[in-house]
């Protein structure tokens, strides 16, 4: 018999365990005097590894030693109280534990039989957190539809994108293929690129994405514009299979109309996917449910705890009003997957509920979080988030060498420097290169802007004014 690997004890584990959670308090601690955005130039992290995997076991202290020396350097800190880029990715301290317990567990939940537990928890977490955000009765797991986590919003637009076409299709898509039927899916000029990319992956290809003019001054959704395009493809024997309607758009937070895109949708029976991922948390707060106003007439959504709501990487809450076409368009079983409580039809096995066969227990965290902040705590966050926005917003508005592009959209402000387009980039990129915080940017009707998008658990009103600092100081240095 061959030898057998040399495991790490049960205290040997408590030991490295206590050391790397001992490393995580200490990085954070770390994170105001490091440069928020890496300063590594490409191949500096690969130079410092070795060309080939070790022969030999290495102690885990090694590896740990290694983070400090070879990772750190090449990392942007998104946990950074100073990170205002993209949109905040938060990994709260409690959510790190549920992360970690369902590392433990390394449960596999494609069946309900394969781990009760993972399909019964992640039901009643996403019940509460249906509850929680103001969504109807319809999205939960005792209703027609249901919820489950994806492992991002992309995902669960493609998985929305599959299930259109099976209600579309009766069927005959999971049969036959799209073949040339011409389907067509709508989404506004601020539409994220995911919903190209599913058209892609579903077969549909880059030219069954119709785009859809915005409004100048709001950047959403012209709802004329869609009708029209509807009709007009419908008339040419095209059929429209999906609109995708943007509830906090990435460049701008813009927010389409999702009552009149629905009431257009309805007319031809088309299938009305909600991507809320950035902004859809936001509706703890009863006073931040405007831009979901409608979403009871949606087929589908998704928001992203992971991203504003204190919920570590990967977990995209995504909903459906009708699980049947979802299902339909997903479900297979396999002979090794039998099982007597598939069989029975009294559980849901969330294998059919998205691509992949796999899934890891990704409600740990999610469930972790609502216990342990509780919902007074996500809405004290999220209004904290939107303060500071507020605070961005005013910042801005009292120096005249700037101007805000849109309104303030809940904690994301879109802005540039009225000199143009080089001066507001370049402003961007010296206060990037400095490292005292990290910025992106986006075009706005073809000018360059600046967004900060607040939202990090660990950012308070000094990091929203230092960062302002230099940003004035980048604007005042010559050109």
């Amino acid at each position: 018999m061959p030898d057998q690997p040399a495991h790490m004890s049960p205290e040997e584990f408590r030991r490295h365990g206590h050391a790397a959670i001992d490393w995580i308090a200490d990085y954070w601690a770390s994170l105001d005097d490091l440069p928020v955005r890496s300063q590594a130039a490409p191949g500096d992290v690969r130079r410092l590894l070795p060309a080939s995997a070790p022969e030999q076991a290495e102690p885990f202290d090694a590896v740990l030693a290694d983070l400090d020396r070879v990772v750190v350097p090449g990392l942007t800190h998104w946990q950074h109280p100073r990170f205002f880029a993209y949109f905040p990715a938060n990994s709260s301290p409690a959510a790190i534990l549920g992360d970690l317990v369902s590392s433990g567990i390394g449960a596999q939940g494609m069946l309900w039989a394969t781990s009760p537990a993972v399909t019964e928890v992640e039901q009643v977490v996403l019940d509460w957190f249906a509850e929680a955000l103001g969504l109807p009765d319809a999205f939960h797991s005792d209703g027609p539809g249901g919820g489950v986590i994806q492992d991002t919003a992309s995902t669960a637009t493609f998985t929305a994108l599959l299930a259109a076409l099976h209600r579309a299709s009766g069927g005959g898509v999971r049969r036959h293929g799209v073949g040339d039927a011409g389907w067509r899916v709508y989404g506004s000029t601020q539409a994220h690129s995911s919903l190209v990319k599913a058209a892609m992956m579903a077969g549909l290809g880059e030219d069954a994405v119709r785009t859809i003019d915005v409004d100048p001054a709001t950047q959403a959704m012209d709802v004329d514009a869609l009708r029209a395009a509807i009709v007009e493809d419908a008339a040419a024997g095209l059929r429209p299979v999906l609109v995708h309607v943007a509830a906090g758009s990435t460049s701008t937070g813009a927010m389409d109309d999702i009552a009149a895109v629905a009431a257009v949708a309805r007319e031809g029976d088309v299938w009305v996917h909600v991507d809320a991922a950035w902004a859809g948390v936001a509706a703890v707060c009863p006073e931040h449910r405007a831009h979901l106003a409608g979403v009871e007439a949606a087929d589908s959504f998704v928001t992203n705890p992971h991203k504003w709501l204190l919920t570590t990487f990967d977990c995209s809450t995504f909903w459906v009003r009708d699980r049947a076409a979802l299902t339909g368009a997903l479900s297979i079983l396999p002979e090794y997957l039998r099982n007597a409580a598939t069989e029975s039809g009294d559980v849901v096995d969330y294998r059919d509920w998205h691509p992949q066969l796999g899934r890891r227990f990704r409600a740990v965290k999610l469930w972790a979080v609502l216990r342990t902040y509780g919902l007074e705590g996500l809405r004290a966050h999220v209004r904290s988030g939107v303060e500071l926005a507020r605070r961005v917003a005013d910042l801005v508005a009292a120096d005249d060498r700037f101007e805000l592009v849109t309104e303030p959209s809940l904690s994301l402000v879109v802005f540039r420097l009225r000199a143009g387009d080089e001066a507001t980039m370049a402003a961007m990129e010296a206060v990037n290169a400095s490292g005292e915080a990290y910025l992106s940017h986006t075009t706005v009707e073809g000018r360059a802007a600046i967004r900060v998008a607040v939202g990090s658990w660990r950012t308070t009103p000094a990091d929203v004014d230092r960062t302002w600092r230099a940003l004035q100081e980048a604007a005042s240095a010559p050109g």
